[in-house]
């Protein structure tokens, strides 16, 4: 079983019940259990800012799932939310779920990259990821406690539950 941490984001259609419904499937994912999850964050868009805040968290799975089983499963989860992928970089969306971290793996292929890319330069990842992991090493990067330390976490707020 490797740990496994996915960081979660809606900005559309109840961003809030899409959450919650995003980490209840991710529960239920074959050879995998939901470990912890973040309370939700509101944050202020990343990338483009004509859109409505998000809400994110982080879910920590222990899953048996490959790494790119577990991408296919996700996008899966994405689909049936009601997201379309059309090219768009950054923009609305019903769901987004993001693999951050997989064990102590680090992959760059095409279409799976782990750690994230960004995960370093954005606040809500870092903040609900800090709530459950903040000892938790980001292979190359360094804790998650150094690293938020690094952002401006100022418009990422925890929601009151």
């Amino acid at each position: 079983m490797e740990n496994v941490y996915i960081g979660l984001g809606s900005n559309l259609a109840d961003p809030n019940a899409q959450v919650e419904a995003a980490l209840a499937v991710l529960a239920k994912l074959p050879a995998t259990r939901l470990v912890a999850r973040s309370r939700r964050y509101r944050s202020a868009p990343w990338g483009r800012a004509d859109q409505p805040e998000f809400v994110n968290a982080v879910a920590h799975l222990h899953t048996a799932m490959p790494p790119h089983d577990l991408l296919q499963a996700l996008l899966a989860i994405e689909r049936a939310a009601g997201r379309v992928r059309d090219g768009t970089r950054w923009g609305p969306r019903v769901l987004d779920l993001d693999i951050l971290v997989y064990g102590d793996r680090v992959l760059n292929e095409s279409g799976l990259h782990v750690p994230h890319p960004h995960l370093h330069e954005r606040a809500f990842v870092l903040a609900p990821l800090a709530e459950i992991a903040p000892d938790l090493e980001i292979p190359g990067l360094g804790s998650v406690v150094y690293l938020l330390a690094d952002v401006d976490a100022s418009t990422c707020l925890r929601m009151a539950e």
